[in-house]
């Protein structure tokens, strides 16, 4: 009897699949970016390799080999580019881990953006967390650039992009989630990061390319609309709750100067409907901290000279926005939200007009000006 049972059990085990189709780690690779152009009517395809090796349980690098590689191939459709890719792979190919994709400036012109974005979600191994990055640049330079201190490659700015932004929110991280959204949303337009390639670290044995957030490109269902960049973009960031930090320059009486640093920002944007035309009044409330005094310096001073720098930087934005018939602030977002009826009348494909003269009254409110200190006096006086 006992030896029947063996028998049966020992067959039973026959029958367990196990993990006969599962497929080892180390016999895997490992997409972490994707670079995509677009010339000759084709799409160009450069995938970023990483080895785990070098990022497990440290860090830092643990060996002298590539934290990347670097792969290219081309085809008339964007699957068909990835899928030539495949035939110079050594194993099988893990898209899991896939963290960013910087798309060309030429792939934008050529209206390639939302077919990108459509194949790579639609894929099963993919997230909607993916960040999303313009650059006019070329896209394997920007794949082949290291961290500095040559730190484990998923912990650069282009793959946590969040942790700069903590530190200084000048242009806001964007995902295909929240690209998607703000398409969907009016006035259909979404704001994607423009990242340039700068030489700006040294070390001493070399000079060390880094990728440097530079502005944005605007991006709509229907094609791309160009760039605003450099301190003309500088507006966004007061115009948004997601601001954690961010600094203020401006000009004392004394012709010195002084920064600030600007935290716990809060948004107001009210639509006011006015007949045939619908104008917003915009409000700012922000805490401010003093960490240099430079010169006398008042609190008053402080605060005239932030308010300022704050609006003019909120109205150059918008500005060179209105230029390139962007809704940088999204008011046709705030007009559907908040009155809806006035929005259907005035909207035209999802957008309402906008000019200069559409920001009717801004407002910037100082909540709480401290400077760490119990006085605006310098450290060292002069003698």
């Amino acid at each position: 009897m006992k030896n029947k049972r063996f028998f049966l059990l020992l067959f039973l085990t026959l029958l367990l699949t196990g993990c006969w189709d599962s497929k080892e780690p180390e016999r895997m690779l490992y997409v972490n970016a994707l670079g995509v152009d677009f010339k000759d009517e084709q799409y160009e395809v450069y995938a970023q390799i990483i080895s785990f090796a070098n990022v497990a349980k440290t860090e830092l690098p643990t060996t002298d080999q590539p934290q990347a590689e670097v792969g290219y191939s081309k085809g008339k459709s964007l699957n068909e580019a990835v899928i030539n890719l495949y035939h110079s792979m050594d194993q099988t190919v893990f898209w899991g881990h896939f963290s960013y994709v910087v798309i060309s400036e030429e792939a934008m012109n050529n209206m390639k953006f939302s077919p990108v974005i459509d194949s790579l979600v639609r894929y099963r191994e993919t997230r909607y967390q993916i960040w999303v990055y313009v650059t006019k640049d070329s896209v394997q330079d920007v794949l082949l650039v290291r961290p500095v201190l040559n730190r484990a490659i998923t912990l650069s700015n282009l793959n946590d992009p969040e942790a700069g932004y903590s530190q200084e929110s000048y242009i806001k991280p964007m995902n295909f989630r929240e690209v998607i959204i703000d398409m969907d949303e009016p006035g259909h337009e979404a704001l994607i990061p423009l990242i340039s390639i700068e030489g700006n670290w040294k070390s001493n044995k070399e000079m060390i390319d880094a990728p440097v957030l530079s502005g944005v490109g605007v991006v709509t269902p229907n094609g791309f609309k160009g760039y605003i960049e450099g301190d003309k973009a500088r507006g966004l960031q007061w115009m948004t709750n997601d601001t954690e930090r961010g600094q203020v320059t401006f000009k004392t009486n004394d012709d010195s100067y002084t920064t600030t640093i600007i935290e716990k920002m809060k948004v107001n944007i009210q639509p006011i409907v006015e007949s045939s035309t619908i104008r917003f009044d915009v409000a700012v409330d922000m805490e401010v901290t003093l960490d240099v005094v430079e010169g006398k310096v008042t609190a008053d001073d402080v605060e005239k000279g932030v308010k300022k720098e704050v609006e003019n930087q909120i109205k150059a934005t918008f500005e060179e926005a209105i230029k390139m018939d962007v809704d940088v602030y999204r008011f046709s977002e705030q007009l559907y939200r908040k009155n809806v009826n006035a929005w259907k009348k005035h909207q035209k494909d999802g957008k309402i007009e906008l000019n200069e003269d559409s920001i009717r009254n801004l407002t910037v409110h100082i909540s709480q000006l401290k400077s760490d200190r119990k006085s605006f006096k310098e450290t060292i006086e002069k003698e």
